[in-house]
């Protein structure tokens, strides 16, 4: 989803102030009438929201414990699909999904930032892959998307922890020559569906893996007797 830094608070751009004066220029004077038309290509915007929560039985060390720590700790278990980029800076490599009969495999730099409570996943930037007209793209759209994940309890020893994620994903893009015949709502409302079906089914997925995999640190580091550090949250993304 290059794009700048990913926020919750400016949304993606997808408005264009000089539309009107292009508008007027068109029809003015017909000799602008090829400028005036491409100035005014429409963007099509996706954007869905979703926010799960999941309850954690507290063991032998506090689950905050392990939310609170910073992302230059993570270990990366699936070199496959996860590189680490630097300290707090990852390359994910996702599972591609079906768009219109197009195939769409999206390529994730993201940022991890730790926070008192448990850390936030924004986006850097995004390339797409997959099939030819899906590649060709990747300088005609923006993308944003925020992963909070946090930790509550009435205390760091609370016998039971709820971990949540809250994410946000909204996506601009010019709508290519071929689909323009396509009505642009119907193309906005298609888009925020397959966005709104991947959180559906992968949030749900995510959280029971973070639950299932802060417990298994928290049973080893019992076993053990040594608080070891490592949990991450970044290896569970895809």
């Amino acid at each position: 989803m290059a794009l700048g830094n990913a926020s919750l608070g400016p949304s993606v751009p997808y408005s264009f102030p000089a539309a009107s004066l292009c508008t007027q220029c068109f029809l003015q004077s017909p000799r602008l009438s090829l400028r005036a038309s491409a100035a005014l290509t429409e963007k099509a915007r996706f954007v869905a929201r979703r926010k799960e929560s999941i309850s954690v039985r507290q063991l032998e060390r506090p689950l905050i414990e392990y939310m609170r720590l910073p992302a230059s700790q993570y270990s990366v278990l699936d070199a496959e699909r996860i590189e680490r980029v630097n300290d707090n800076t990852f390359r994910c490599y996702v599972y591609g999904f079906k768009f219109f009969n197009f195939e769409v495999i999206p390529v994730l730099l993201v940022k991890v930032e730790e926070q008192p409570d448990g850390c936030c996943i924004k986006l850097l930037s995004c390339k797409l892959e997959g099939s030819p007209m899906v590649a060709s793209q990747n300088d005609k759209f923006d993308a944003l998307m925020v992963n909070r994940i946090s930790c509550d309890s009435d205390s760091d020893m609370s016998l039971v922890h709820k971990l949540t994620s809250d994410t946000l994903i909204e996506v601009s893009i010019e709508i290519p020559f071929a689909f323009r015949v396509i009505p642009k709502q119907a193309i906005e409302s298609a888009g925020t569906q397959v966005l709104e079906q991947i959180l559906r089914i992968m949030l749900p997925r995510f959280m029971s893996q973070v639950r299932n995999k802060a417990m298994q640190k928290q049973q080893k580091n019992g076993e053990n007797g040594v608080y070891q550090r490592g949990f991450t949250i970044i290896q569970l993304m895809h």
